[in-house]
């Protein structure tokens, strides 16, 4: 299905900035060296590549972090917030008050992507994009380190993005405006994004209130074989064969793609209809060999009657929101912007 790797090579070129391009392009190699062929995964050498960053209470570009382990779970969550105006209170976390008595301060619960298997919350990429939503969006971010594939396999994650949500229902301080409640996003790229969507079922499912569901690039899938996954197969980062490695490790053993997991809507999918399910931003990158699943995933919210605002960028590859360096960067960031404010 795909070219030779020379033509695919000069394809990619052609449409991501430079820095970009090597970026990913060393994500890659990475990712080509830890996937094993029975199935297991080189988890010591991951952790070598994986340039982590730790948490600041000291702020960096306007935003401190800290993090947080729930004794009763292990899960560890990544917080970030605004740095306080005044100097002389940097380093002091005040987890007394709440982040404001009378705006409305959303608060993005972010699940990062690496097709469940690679990344953690501290992984520098994440860490760095976590902070712009901060500064852009003017929110509270916490961003959840959950299990992974394959030593976790389904459905891990999800559990543990679910318990994220609980937690940060319960957090005073993380309450704003007037009526004192938590405002709460889901968001997440790559298999994140299929995170938020299943965290999302089952919030609404337990009547726990979510205002709305950010998913970049959704990592989705299904047995059939789409148009997109045949003619873009290989050309701009990623192969067919190398998603499915990634299902095999996550899906329970013996399951196919068209585990509800992967494949919401199909054949085993449940009906959503009637659910009280948050509004949803499906980002879809033109250059992502998934699209195909990833647009059939809006229109079936869509079809579900529930809200749904598709950002279809025709020229986008995946993780073109890591670097400030096009203008698709800049587009996502305000529609994220104006999304999360649009219920204040």
């Amino acid at each position: 299905m795909a070219g030779s790797d020379e033509v695919n090579v000069n394809e990619s070129k052609s449409v991501v900035p430079l820095n970009t391009f090597v970026l990913i392009s060393n994500f890659k190699v990475a990712y080509n060296l830890l996937r094993r062929p029975d199935g297991t995964f080189n988890r010591e050498l991951d952790d070598f590549f994986d340039r982590k960053v730790p948490a600041n209470t000291i702020p960096v570009n306007g935003v401190f972090s800290f993090d947080h382990v729930d004794r009763s779970t292990g899960l560890l969550n990544r917080v970030y917030l605004a740095a306080p105006e005044n100097e002389a209170r940097w380093g002091i976390i005040d987890l007394e008050k709440p982040l404001s008595t009378t705006e409305v301060v959303p608060v993005i619960i972010f699940f990062h992507g690496g097709s469940f298997t690679h990344s953690t919350a501290s992984t520098a990429i994440y860490d760095t994009l976590c902070r712009r939503f901060v500064n852009i969006c003017k929110a509270a971010v916490v961003s959840v380190n959950y299990r992974r594939s394959p030593e976790y396999r389904y459905p891990c994650a999800y559990d543990d993005g679910w318990a994220a949500l609980k937690w940060v229902k319960s957090r005073p301080w993380l309450q704003s405006g007037k009526d004192s409640k938590v405002y709460v996003y889901l968001a997440g790229d790559s298999s994140g994004g299929n995170i938020v969507h299943h965290v999302a079922v089952q919030a609404a499912d337990a009547g726990v209130e979510v205002l709305g569901n950010i998913l970049l690039h959704p990592l989705f899938g299904g047995q059939e074989r789409t148009e997109s996954e045949m003619r873009l197969d290989g050309k701009y980062f990623v192969r067919v064969p190398e998603r499915d490695w990634y299902w095999r490790a996550f899906l329970p053993e013996g399951e196919d793609r068209d585990h509800p997991a992967c494949n919401p809507f199909g054949p085993r999918g449940r009906s959503l209809e009637g659910l009280q399910f948050p509004k949803s931003l499906v980002v879809v990158a033109g250059l992502d060999l998934l699209q195909d699943w990833q647009l059939s995933y809006a229109e079936g919210l869509s079809n579900y009657g529930h809200e749904v605002k598709l950002l279809y960028l025709k020229e986008a590859t995946i993780g073109f929101y890591f670097l400030p360096n096009n203008d698709h960067f800049y587009r996502l960031m305000e529609e994220i912007n104006e999304f999360v404010h649009s219920n204040c």
